[in-house]
């Protein structure tokens, strides 16, 4: 992919440049899927704890359906960083991930459904939660990685900030309807280029 050589309006990037460092830093340190979502957590709430980074390139919401644009993909794949952009009232099915991942609300306000597989091999809806401006979920196949997402904003966009255990983009995955039977999908990125993280020319 290529860079974005030109944004829509002046953004703090070095944020987001610094995220991706400070993860990179993380996962040569601990291969632990506990460490990391807990440190990770804290790296990600502090990066969405200020909305002056994304560009608007990144943030624009699409009429028919979300849109996962791809922020960062580490080089050897270890981890990616998306931005998820919902219109109004807009949905996922219920999927799963495969992997590892945080998500963190950077604009509005998202409904998480969260799915238990029943011993018949359906799938109950086992908890419902809002996850607003600020807050940081955590999924993985270990502690729950079954769920259903809605943008709570009946009338405006919401956004969040998602970081992968892999290229979420290239990673086969699966959708479920409610008899659990899985339907396989891999979900690629709405974007056919990324920010420019590494250009300092403009600092100041």
């Amino acid at each position: 992919m290529n860079a974005v050589t030109a944004i829509d309006r002046p953004v703090q990037m070095d944020r987001l440049r610094g995220f991706v460092t400070a993860f990179a830093d993380l996962l040569a340190a601990t291969r632990d899927e506990g460490a990391i979502l807990q440190s990770g957590a804290a790296l990600l709430t502090r990066l969405i704890a200020k909305d002056d980074w994304l560009p608007d390139a990144f943030a624009r919401p699409n009429p028919d359906r979300y849109q996962q644009y791809l922020l960062h993909c580490d080089s050897r794949e270890r981890f990616s960083v998306v931005s998820f952009v919902w219109g109004p009232g807009q949905s996922t099915p219920i999927h799963d991930h495969s992997v590892w991942g945080l998500v963190g609300v950077l604009r509005g306000v998202e409904k998480v459904e969260r799915f238990r597989r029943l011993p018949t091999g359906g799938l109950i809806n086992e908890a419902e939660d809002y996850l607003r401006e600020g807050e940081v979920d955590a999924v993985s196949p270990r502690i729950g990685d079954i769920h259903r997402v809605t943008n709570a904003r009946p009338d405006a966009p919401s956004i969040s900030i998602h970081v992968y255990g892999a290229n979420i983009g290239a990673v086969e995955r699966a959708t479920y309807a409610l008899d659990g039977t899985p339907k396989s999908f891999i979900s690629g990125y709405a974007n056919s280029v990324i920010p420019n993280l590494w250009d300092r020319s403009k600092s100041t």
